[in-house]
């Protein structure tokens, strides 16, 4: 007789936070739009404790500002605090990067390219929410051998913090070849060992997704003041 496996059990305001946070992930729920509990609550029909306890959960990931005397909106972050995200992502990650390649074993490398060839799937479907999910995978398997449990939820903060906009800048690149290349690329150095040339590459990888997002993003906000 197969003994017993184990499945993850989830609590109703789970349920809620973490269909709220992929709406906000995915634009559904933009920046800066308000939140009320109680239309919430009618639209998950539930009572409002539990959307309570899911709007607390996303206000500690920062996802959403939530008062419960006072209501709340998803996060709208300046273009100077967005900026800030990716430079912390970058400080973090290529840390990261640089102690999980001499670490890196045949299964961390199957598991990324694994991943890498889901990418695809979701690349070639044109499906930015599934890309925007393998992306984080990605980037987090690459650094999985670091071994530096701490820093990685310090990173999965920032990833979190990151990933809409990450969405928003592949639901309008022209050019998303180059995304796809670097991301190989960046495997291909880490099985080399090359640990400069790879932590070099994904300075510049996450840095460039920086630029061009402070760009699309303050050309969107000038045009909906305008």
């Amino acid at each position: 007789m197969a003994g017993k496996r184990a499945v993850a059990k989830q609590s109703l305001p789970e349920i809620i936070a973490n269909d709220l946070r992929e709406r906000i992930l995915s634009g559904e729920m933009a920046e800066g739009e308000t939140i009320r509990q109680e239309a919430l609550a009618e639209e998950y029909d539930v009572s409002r404790m539990p959307v309570r306890e899911a709007l607390k959960r996303l206000n500690a990931e920062g996802l959403v500002q939530w008062a419960n005397n006072r209501g709340g909106s998803v996060t709208k972050h300046s273009l100077h605090e967005i900026g800030e995200i990716f430079d912390l992502r970058t400080l973090i990650e290529v840390d990261m990067f640089r102690r999980s390649i001499p670490n890196m074993t045949d299964t961390d490398f199957k598991q990324c390219r694994d991943i890498l060839e889901r990418m695809e799937t979701s690349y070639d479907q044109d499906d930015v929410s599934e890309w925007g999910a393998l992306n984080d995978d990605y980037h987090s398997a690459l650094c999985a051998a670091s071994g530096l449990k701490m820093t990685a939820e310090i990173l999965n903060r920032l990833s979190v913090q990151s990933d809409r906009y990450v969405r928003m800048h592949l639901s309008v690149m022209q050019q998303r070849d180059q995304a796809k290349e670097e991301h190989g690329e960046l495997l291909r150095l880490a099985m080399a060992g090359k640990v400069e040339e790879a932590c070099s590459l994904l300075t510049r990888h996450v840095q460039r997704t920086k630029d061009e997002l402070l760009e699309l993003i303050a050309a969107k906000r000038a045009a909906e003041e305008s």
